[in-house]
């Protein structure tokens, strides 16, 4: 069953929330109603719309669960459960909140060792008592949004080391050529994925020490192994380290999505069907509903002017006046799923790359190809505004920023502002990295490699680009009661009394 709307006449819901207190309206400061504009600019960005060959809608003949399904009911019960991370103080909803754009509203993320493993977002730290402490976050890049993953047909992660080898197939490799991961080779089919790119990417946030793993009780252990000790754990049976779990009320959840009434723990609790699980939920977060979509398929009232502007802006080449964003931003998924070294800002703690190991060589990090150096996945922008900040590393906490950046890299680098950082963020080589980026991106652009031009915009055209991006999320991500069906109540119960029921810091639920 194809899948649109997870959640009937949710549309209605939220526009009824927001009209109830007065937010409707997505266009920023312009706030002109297309009736009051001259038929030429609806009649231009028709012509770009037809060009592109848009539909607004890219989960169009997608297969995508319910969140109603018994897979992505288990799914959701797996990603909110600290059972999965090895001293079971973490959780895949640690870093990926349904409130938090899919993400965590942190630049870099902070998963094992948190001072108060409940609080997510703004204010999560790195306890002092935690491995590897240097004061700063422990994972290395931001956490990228859940939001409509399985709309990824080629490739996962900043880096694509979770890829389709086929690089077209809808289901990640379901026409035969398989889907390449970390436990291989590169370019080499892993047997072990799964059926589609958000299964196999599943697999590994609990194999990273500092996401779930840990360096607790599945230290030296392999990722094989740690899936096992897992699945044992949550299936009650074999031996892992730190022992079985207290409650466990697992095995109905598992029967009554891959399992019938002769099903033993032993076969139906698998990591396999933990990572088929973990997807489906995933998978069921679509978020499509946006003014552009409505745009596009007819309600010319769903944009402001200075959207209809922005989105020429986006569309048109630099030749023709606009930013050519479309350039890799392209499709109703708003994403070419190809990588680029766009000079981004490097902080944090880095991947282990350079003299120091505090860089980030991205895609090179895959490939060994020189192009790639610095290249990470272009990200898709539906949502975009709510899934900061943004950036591989986060470095951005403003749309206006992130785009300027884009614009005109070099000016970027040498105008960045440090201190929009969280004063813990690690940036001791932060500049010599981020030029190092810079420099490297400057050779492309000379040897005609990239497809990232410097373009000259005034204040006016960044506001309408900003105000675009505005019309690229659905408004439904930004409404605790439209999400309600993606977030455990307190009415669902919990199978292993591990939930992490994640808080701000004023103390208030998720």
């Amino acid at each position: 069953m194809t899948i649109v709307n997870a959640l009937p006449g949710r549309i209605g819901l939220v526009w009824g929330l927001l009209l109830a207190v007065g937010l409707t309206g997505c266009g920023g400061s312009d706030s002109t109603s297309s009736s009051e504009l001259p038929n030429q600019l609806d009649l231009e960005l028709r012509t770009e719309i037809n060009t592109h060959q848009l539909t607004g809608d890219p989960s169009t003949g997608r297969e995508l669960p319910s969140i109603d399904s018994p897979k992505a009911q288990l799914g959701m019960q797996l990603f909110y459960s600290k059972a999965l991370s090895g001293d079971m103080d973490t959780a895949c909803v640690t870093c990926h909140h349904p409130m938090l754009g899919g993400g965590d509203d942190l630049a870099l993320s902070v998963g094992v060792d948190a001072e108060y493993q409940d609080l997510l977002g703004l204010g999560r730290l790195h306890s002092q008592d935690g491995d590897h402490f240097d004061g700063g976050p422990t994972v290395p890049r931001n956490a990228p949004t859940t939001f409509n993953i399985g709309m990824w047909d080629k490739v996962l992660f900043h880096d694509g080391r979770v890829e389709s080898l086929s690089g077209t197939a809808r289901k990640g490799g379901a026409d035969g050529a398989g889907i390449r991961t970390p436990d291989v080779a590169y370019g080499s089919a892993d047997p072990d994925a799964g059926t589609s790119l958000a299964v196999a990417q599943a697999r590994f946030p609990v194999t990273s020490p500092e996401e779930m793993k840990n360096f607790g009780w599945f230290d030296g252990a392999s990722n094989q192994q740690v899936r096992q000790y897992l699945q044992e754990r949550l299936g009650g049976y074999g031996n892992p380290p730190g022992g079985h779990l207290s409650t466990n009320h697992w095995l109905e959840l598992f029967v009554a999505a891959y399992g019938n009434a002769q099903s033993t723990p032993e076969s139906v609790i698998t990591f396999a069907n933990v990572a088929d699980a973990l997807a489906a939920y995933e998978s069921s977060q679509v978020f499509v509903d946006t003014p552009w979509k409505a745009y596009v398929q007819g309600n010319e009232e769903a944009l402001t002017a200075s959207q209809k502007r922005g989105a020429l802006l986006f569309y048109r080449s630099v030749e023709q006046g606009g930013a050519d964003c479309a350039a890799c931003h392209s499709g109703d998924f708003f994403t070419d799923e190809q990588f680029h070294n766009v000079a981004m800002i490097q902080i944090g703690r880095g991947k282990g790359n350079g003299e120091d190991g505090s860089e980030d060589f991205g895609r090179f990090r895959e490939t060994g190809e020189e192009k790639d150096r610095f290249a990470f996945r272009t990200p898709t922008l539906l949502n975009v505004t709510a899934t900061g900040p943004w950036g591989h590393a986060g470095a951005f906490s403003t749309m206006e920023g992130f785009i300027r950046q884009h614009l005109d890299p070099e000016r970027g680098f040498y105008e960045y502002d440090w201190a929009q950082l969280d004063g813990n963020v690690q940036v001791t080589h932060a500049e010599r990295n981020s030029l190092k980026a810079l420099n490297h991106w400057l050779a492309l652009l000379e040897s005609g490699q990239s497809l990232l031009p410097v373009v000259s915009l005034d204040d006016g055209q960044v506001t309408d680009l900003v105000n675009f991006m505005e019309a690229l999320t659905d408004p439904c991500v930004e409404v605790r009661e439209c999400m309600a069906p993606w977030i455990p109540d307190e009415a669902m119960p919990d199978p292993d009394d591990m939930r992490l029921d994640g808080m701000d810091l004023d103390g208030n639920y998720l």
